[in-house]
């Protein structure tokens, strides 16, 4: 039986369960669960950057905004919330639409 010890979505267990195979799970505290998503994220980053077209890259940005939810709730806030904050920085310092690269600033 491979383990894997990681942070998986809800309807995983299900899902193995219909396959007739047994698996074995626990539930995280809070903090343990803050630092599972937080290495699930760097996970999923790794497969949004090695994605091999649009569509596998979509996919891999969907779980990294299945993540960002969770982090927020994990954070006594809503996704609205960190919309919100995104918002007010896209405001005052810009969003990444003029596709900008910074060289260097002299001193």
């Amino acid at each position: 039986m491979p383990t894997h010890n990681k942070l998986v979505r809800d309807r995983i267990p299900e899902i193995i369960a219909g396959t007739g195979k047994k698996y074995s799970t626990r539930i995280l505290d809070q903090s343990e669960f803050i630092k599972e998503l937080r290495k699930k994220s760097f996970e999923e980053l790794e497969e949004y950057m090695n994605a091999n077209n649009h569509e596998e890259a979509l996919e891999e940005l969907a779980d990294l905004l299945e993540i960002i939810h969770a982090l927020a709730e994990s954070h006594s806030a809503s996704i609205g919330k960190v919309e919100e904050l995104r918002k007010n920085k896209a405001v005052k310092r810009g969003k990444f639409k003029e596709k900008i690269f910074l060289i260097q600033v002299d001193d």
